[in-house]
């Protein structure tokens, strides 16, 4: 049996799966949190990152974060929406053991 997917992955088609994120730039350090359920039915994982969030370095950062967390390429992990919005929508691709990965980290 498979493992059950967060509720901060979605859209999984294509190979990839779609995860919502909160991000906090200018942080004392660099984490992931938990999964964060704002209210309104909308999940997202919480993410801090050193970076400012100027000219895409925090975006950088944010990828770079989920690519180690989850074994994968920085380059692999693509921001889908909220350049400029705390609220972004990132990209990993679709592996076998991602669901637990991905468990792990919203725990």
């Amino acid at each position: 049996m498979s493992e059950a997917w967060p509720a901060f992955a979605h859209q999984r088609v294509a190979g990839h799966v779609d995860l919502a994120l909160r991000v906090t730039p200018n942080a004392g350090r660099e984490e992931i949190e938990t999964a964060q359920d704002r209210g309104d039915g909308e999940v997202r994982l919480r993410i801090k990152v050193r970076a400012v969030p100027e000219d895409g370095k925090a975006n950088r950062a944010v990828c770079a974060l989920i690519g180690k967390a989850l074994g994968l390429p920085k380059s692999s992990v693509q921001l889908v929406s909220g350049e400029t919005s705390r609220d972004k929508v990132v990209r990993v691709p679709l592996d076998p053991g991602l669901a637990g990965k991905l468990n792990r980290l919203g725990a």
